[in-house]
């Protein structure tokens, strides 16, 4: 349920209503925004009078919310959530491009494919150091010698890190990475989301290959109703019958997800196409279609690349496509 309170509530009544709400087991969230503060109610609220609320001088509507994911809600928070990571802002109508390899193998491959994303426009550098692979033969990632590496190519960058945490006993591990990134494959460990919930670093969490809108909202709301307020969802395709590309790239997710929450959405073209040729036309149509960043992998050497070379694309062409990217995001700005 939410309450819609009019503008300047009287403090007393609002406060009444607050001790009241509370005396029934109720859970309040406000959320204050440009024009309207607004109430959201979490718990057993089958049972309260909403006429009774209503007919208070200070509340302006009162509406019961069906859907069970409730603080990612963009009826509960109708102002866009915007994620801050040092002076990079991910939401709110900019264009964050989160650019590096798919795997961190050495301080000189990722210190100079950093260089070369941030001279081309990245305002995150994105690297994996833990691996989740399908196969346990597989190369596994550099591990914390990969966190190690990437926290060198910030130094030498001033660009923040992002990269993929797998378990929660990891947490001690990245207290110095700047977003936590949560696969497709963790989307749905619920103690991971339950042990971010309770930091407040930036989450970025990508929708499983499987899974509904309303199963990634839930597992968002894991790690929001734990305090933290800090994330972003991210599409990076489903499995469809297709098999021409590595999943299905769904960019109706970008417009309906903004309708359905708050969150920022960032879509990842290269593991949604694993083509790299395809990589620019759909990150072009991403950003067309509103999305709040872009995740994209490069690498200096693809065909050498340890793990995901065929759909990483090389400097020259991120450097290329970003000027794609910046003319397309001047063209559906809104004045």
């Amino acid at each position: 349920m939410i309450v819609i309170l009019k503008q300047n509530p009287d403090k007393a009544q609002l406060d009444s209503l607050l001790e009241w709400l509370k005396a029934q087991n109720i859970e309040v969230h406000p959320t204050v925004g440009s024009h309207q503060t607004i109430l959201g109610l979490i718990g057993d609220t089958s049972r309260v009078d909403v006429d009774l609320i209503s007919a208070l001088d200070i509340v302006d509507n009162v509406k019961r919310v069906q859907e069970p994911y409730k603080n990612a809600n963009r009826k509960f928070h109708p102002d866009d959530t915007v994620v801050r990571v040092g002076d990079v802002e991910i939401g709110g109508g900019s264009l964050t491009l989160i650019a590096g390899p798919c795997s961190v193998e050495s301080e000189e491959q990722i210190i100079g494919i950093a260089k070369a994303v941030k001279a081309s426009g990245a305002q995150v550098l994105r690297g994996g150091a833990f691996k989740p692979r399908t196969s346990p033969y597989s190369f596994q990632g550099m591990q914390i010698d990969g966190i190690r590496l990437l926290l060198k190519a910030k130094e030498a960058t001033g660009l923040p890190i992002c990269t993929e945490i797998m378990d929660a006993s990891q947490l001690p591990l990245f207290d110095d990475v700047d977003i936590l990134q949560v696969g497709a494959r963790n989307m749905q460990n619920f103690s991971l989301l339950k042990s971010l919930g309770k930091t407040r670093k930036p989450v970025l969490l990508k929708r499983g290959m499987a899974c509904s809108y309303q199963d990634l909202l839930m597992s968002a709301e894991y790690i929001l109703a734990g305090g933290n307020p800090n994330v972003i969802l991210c599409e990076r395709g489903i499995r469809t019958f297709e098999t021409y590309t590595r999943k299905t790239l769904y960019l109706a997710c970008i417009p309906s997800l903004k309708a359905l929450s708050h969150l920022p959405v960032i879509i990842d073209p290269s593991h949604a196409t694993g083509k790299s040729q395809l990589v620019p036309s759909m990150a072009c149509a991403a950003a067309a279609a509103g999305a709040d960043g872009l995740i994209i992998e490069v690498h200096n050497d693809p065909p050498h690349a340890k793990c995901d070379g065929p759909q990483s694309i090389t400097p020259e062409a991120f450097d290329k496509l970003n000027r794609k990217l910046t003319a397309i995001r001047n063209a559906i700005r809104e004045d």
